[in-house]
């Protein structure tokens, strides 16, 4: 044989040879790496630099964790809270332009003044300089009415691009009627301003009987929301049994609860109408039967974790307690990864930090900031 064809055999043997090992070495699914625990249930986290990040803890507490992971001590100066049920400390957002101004957004359970009742509320404040306290605290939005409820408080924050504040309300459980009339805020989506004003094209304004904060309505229970690659709002919410959903609220539509619905009565039967598509009525970009209670939700913006990752919406399952990664064509769900499915902690929050990691809050008694790594 020609040594040329002799060489050539032989290189085709050496490339054979090195595949299982190559195989044996390729990249498997990122893991779940501990930064910090001890944290009492924990809800959301906010980047504020330096590789610090505010935690809020249901129960009432808002801590900073230093880039080595150390938790400090409670921030003071956090308005009144009522912690019962869903409710307490919920959702804390830093502004884009905190590096500059050190405000932030976070919302809460608020107790009424007078009497019994609650509501979801929303307040601004300025973190100080040495991060130890909350200064300039103003309620730049409050839920009306309050009622008497454990359940279904929402309370997600999206910053738009313009600035404006998105947040999510839930219907209050036992009020969930009230997701489908506009004289109130219960199972809806709210836009306004940093100072608690009402945009002047929000798709309300002027109407008799509506109130100018309302962007969408019909919602259920909004837990997770971010800002899409498309500049435009997504989030999900949970379903009753089944028919959790993916949504991207339009201003002034209506997505449905109670009337329509993927999921049925807890114990079985049928809820609303009993129908899944109504005239008038949004129809979900995805839905979950059997319910996975999502929670958190952010787009994957960086290669970090490979190209095939970019573009992904990552969702937590407080029930399954697994990371969903959804791959996305447009507004459509193509396909689900099952992430982290051995963790066994409910999966609170996602988001992605300033570094291009994926952190992961766990709700628990002992919860945990997580970090996605890639080996």
């Amino acid at each position: 044989m020609p040594k040329l064809g002799q060489r050539l055999i032989a290189a085709l043997l050496l490339l054979l040879s090195a595949l299982p090992l190559a195989a044996a070495h390729a990249a498997g699914p990122p893991r779940a790496e501990v930064v910090a625990s001890g944290l009492e249930h924990p809800w959301a986290l906010a980047f504020i630099g330096n590789g610090k990040m505010l935690v809020s803890e249901r129960p009432g507490r808002l801590r900073v964790i230093a880039a080595d992971g150390k938790v400090g001590a409670p921030v003071d100066g956090l308005p009144a809270i009522e912690v019962t049920g869903q409710g307490g400390l919920l959702d804390v957002v830093a502004d884009r332009d905190f590096a500059r101004n050190r405000m932030i957004y976070f919302c809460y359970a608020e107790p009424a003044a007078l009497g019994s009742g609650n509501s979801t509320a929303m307040a601004s404040a300025r973190l100080s300089d040495d991060a130890r306290r909350l200064e300039k605290l103003t309620t730049i939005f409050r839920q009306t009415p309050k009622v008497s409820s454990r359940q279904h408080f929402g309370c997600r924050i999206v910053e738009a691009d313009d600035g404006r504040l998105f947040l999510t309300l839930g219907d209050r459980g036992s009020r969930m009627a009230d997701a489908q009339t506009l004289d109130n805020h219960h199972g809806k989506i709210v836009r306004i301003g940093k100072d608690g004003s009402v945009p002047a094209d929000n798709p309300f304004v002027g109407r008799p009987g509506a109130l100018p904060e309302i962007w969408s309505y019909g919602h259920r229970n909004g837990q997770g929301a971010a800002l899409g690659p498309d500049g435009r709002l997504w989030m999900h919410e949970h379903g009753p049994q089944g028919g959790d959903e993916i949504n991207r609220p339009e201003p002034g539509k209506n997505y449905g609860w109670p009337v329509i619905t993927y999921g049925e009565n807890y114990g079985g039967g049928t809820i609303g109408e009993g129908l899944t598509h109504k005239a008038g009525m949004e129809q979900p970009l995805h839905f979950w039967v059997p319910s996975i209670a999502p929670s958190g939700m952010a787009f994957v913006r960086s290669d970090r974790y490979g190209k095939s990752w970019r573009g992904s919406l990552l969702v937590g399952s407080l029930k399954v307690g697994y990371l969903a990664r959804l791959e996305m064509d447009g507004s459509r769900v193509v396909r689900e990864e099952k992430l982290l499915t051995g963790l066994r902690q409910r999966v609170r929050d996602v988001r992605e930090g300033t570094d291009g990691a994926i952190y992961l809050l766990t709700d628990e008694r002992n919860g945990q900031l997580l970090k996605l790594v890639a080996d």
